[in-house]
């Protein structure tokens, strides 16, 4: 196990976490009957919306960067068990 590996999974539960917390608020109960509007055009409840989804982009990409496992890249790294075996079509011997 290396050094760097009980830091990513720090900062890879802290990466979930944001989003479980973005997952929370997302249900803005207190905005629905907010009939203001925000620079004079947009409403206060879609305003909110919009942050929440740049910030949950944000947040995945956060996910993706430190706590995406590394098993997983490692398998996709592998050669498949047929790379050298026959297309089936017998031209090849």
């Amino acid at each position: 196990m290396s050094s760097t590996a009980p830091r990513k999974r720090g900062v890879g539960l802290l990466c979930w976490g944001f989003i479980v917390i973005l997952a929370i608020v997302h249900f803005d109960f207190w905005a629905w009957s907010d009939t203001s509007l925000l620079a004079g055009f947009m409403p206060t409840g879609l305003f909110y919306q919009a942050m929440i989804s740049l910030l949950a982009g944000i947040g995945w990409a956060l996910v993706v960067k430190f706590a995406w496992p590394d098993r997983i890249e490692a398998w996709a790294d592998e050669p498949l068990a047929d790379d050298n075996a026959s297309d089936g079509d017998g031209a090849s011997e």
